[in-house]
């Protein structure tokens, strides 16, 4: 099978990934400036592989609905000569099978793709949170440390003006962000969303979710996040706010063995 055709061109990505703008928000997203120097995009027909290379490991994005999985598969399977040797991935269920012939594969579990697609339930719920700046950057952390060891903060993001915190007695305890925000592309996904282990179950987190969508909504379209399946809290902090699920994924570090 022929390797995938590289493509270069962010109008051409746009056109392909705008048709499911929830399925492939983060990777609208990575067509930004902010994220695009870090990107190598791969194409097979219809269907489109992204390598960011903007964190430690590089991760592998592509998705497809289930009715397009052998399309997928094709792309993969063309693909996995020129992946790195070892790489975290983010795949639609069953697409995996193109790369395990190369790769050994750590399943992280199954994962949902959600869509804030009922805004009008955003008002039901009082936000709360104060914008945070890179000046917040060592508290930030310290939190993180404590509460979400195994996030995957960027730093850069808090330039974004996106990521609101909570304080108690001047200390900050609870936090929600984004992974990706582009105006240019209308899209962002939340992440990062962490509350003190002593605060929790008091809707701190919703209140700050809720804070962080009112100011996307000024500047995109569509507002979503990734969520282990088996994560029943955050699933239903979500549901709250007005987010429903519109794809299931897996995550998975990749190995090769030869």
């Amino acid at each position: 099978m022929s390797p995938p055709r590289t493509v270069h061109d962010r109008a051409e990505l746009a056109g392909l990934l705008g048709r499911d703008p929830a399925l492939h928000a983060y990777q609208l997203g990575d067509l930004d400036d902010f994220f695009w120097p870090y990107t190598s995009w791969f194409r097979d027909g219809d269907s489109v592989a992204l390598v960011y290379h903007g964190g430690g490991s590089p991760i592998l994005l592509a998705f497809e609905p289930p009715e397009r999985r052998d399309r997928l598969i094709g792309l993969l399977t063309g693909l996995a000569p020129l992946l790195p040797r070892r790489l975290y991935a983010h795949l639609s269920p069953g697409a995996e099978a193109a790369l395990t012939g190369q790769f050994a594969a750590e399943s992280h579990g199954p994962h949902r793709k959600l869509a804030l697609t009922e805004p009008a339930r955003l008002p039901l719920v009082e936000p709360a949170g104060e914008p945070l700046t890179t000046a917040d950057l060592p508290e930030l952390e310290r939190l993180y440390r404590l509460s979400y060891p195994d996030n995957s903060f960027d730093p850069r993001m808090l330039a974004t003006g996106h990521y609101l915190g909570l304080r108690r007695a001047g200390e900050l305890v609870a936090v929600a962000g984004v992974h990706v925000w582009s105006a240019r592309y209308r899209v962002s996904a939340l992440g990062n969303v962490t509350t003190h282990p002593e605060l929790r179950g008091q809707g701190i987190g919703t209140a700050l979710v809720a804070g962080v969508c009112r100011r996307l909504l000024r500047t995109v379209d569509h507002i979503t996040l990734n969520v282990r399946a088996d994560n029943t809290p955050a699933l239903a902090l979500y549901a709250r706010l007005g987010f429903t699920p519109v794809a299931e994924y897996t995550e998975l570090t990749l190995t090769a063995t030869a």
